[in-house]
């Protein structure tokens, strides 16, 4: 079982994590958070919000890390303190869900962008991240 409060502060671990990973291996274009602030509430182009942006996604992250501590306890899928294999397990199939939705909802019909192959490929990395580090936090910080 894994509290809210676990699964909120591994969101937060797993999206630093994650955007960091992000810095060291992205193309240093804006994320795209700064084109959702860019595009709903500023007049200039997403390179002018990186900071907005990123605190977006960040608080994207602590809120998906919540969500995922809400979704596995009600599913009953035996997640949290003392079973990291099941815990990698099915945060790493919700980091690549959460690739799913942010290349298909929130890129293509939100932002009407269409990702290139390659952007795709580093999101579900960077993704894939997340869940291996959320799965882990969730584990080891049982609160």
């Amino acid at each position: 079982m894994v509290s809210i409060l676990s699964g909120l502060v591994g969101g937060l671990v797993a999206t630093i994590v994650m955007t960091m990973f992000m810095m060291g291996l992205g193309d240093d274009s804006p994320p795209p958070t700064a084109a959702l602030w860019a595009k709903y509430v500023g007049d200039e182009r997403p390179e002018s919000y990186m900071m907005q942006g990123m605190v977006l996604h960040m608080l994207y992250g602590i809120g998906a890390g919540g969500a995922f501590a809400v979704g596995v306890t009600a599913l009953g899928l035996g997640v949290g303190a003392g079973v990291l294999t099941t815990s990698l397990l099915w945060a790493v199939i919700y980091g690549l869900a959460l690739t799913v939705v942010g290349a298909i909802f929130w890129m293509r019909i939100v932002l009407a962008m269409e990702p290139e192959p390659k952007m795709v490929g580093t999101f579900a990395f960077f993704h894939l991240v997340y869940g291996v580090v959320l799965g882990a936090s969730v584990t080891y910080i049982p609160l």
